[in-house]
């Protein structure tokens, strides 16, 4: 039976100790990361998460009312909300739908207008919004976000090739020593 080398059995307990401090380090990002990934996973199929997409009145696009329309119209719908002009984040416009997608940045609100008729089908809460923001760090800035998520892709990188030589490691040990 041969002796298994010592450089393969010190790399092994090298790598042990990195795959040890590195998960230890980063199981909290990887635990919310991981939570919030699932729950986003659904925010089409759960109401709660994201309000469900209407369908407008014609899919025609040549008679679709401007973007100024729409957003007049979506201000109007929040006014009591207390949002305005300089609350919007985007307008999502739905082809397939007929209708349009006013998002404001403000406490993650929609408005879904027709965007032939102008009329108002949903004014709602994008839960969604606000869990993305936990998911990719930017919940507490835009640097914590670019940060996080190096560390996190980084170490899952190390830990997945720490990991493999960790299972491979012993079962190379194994094998020169019989």
């Amino acid at each position: 039976m041969a002796k298994a080398p010592v450089k393969l059995v010190k790399s092994i307990r090298s790598y042990r100790q990195i795959h040890k401090t590195l998960g230890l380090f980063i199981v909290v990002f990887l635990i919310i990361s991981s939570i919030t990934g699932l729950i986003l996973g659904w925010k089409k199929n759960i109401d709660i998460l994201q309000p469900p997409t209407q369908t407008g009145e014609t899919l025609d696009i040549s008679g679709w009312q401007p973007v100024h329309r729409l957003a007049e119209v979506s201000i109007q719908a929040v006014d009591s909300l207390g949002l305005n002009a300089s609350n919007f984040d985007r307008i999502e416009y739905r082809p397939t739908k007929g209708i349009a997608k006013v998002i404001f940045d403000t406490g993650s609100w929609e408005v879904q207008v027709d965007a032939t008729t102008l009329e108002v089908y949903s004014v709602a809460k994008r839960n969604s919004d606000w869990i993305e923001q936990i998911h990719d760090g930017s919940i507490i800035s835009e640097l914590f976000k670019l940060i996080s998520m190096n560390v996190l892709g980084i170490g899952l990188l190390i830990l997945s090739v720490s990991g493999i030589w960790l299972w491979y490691g012993p079962r190379k040990i194994r094998q020169l020593k019989s």
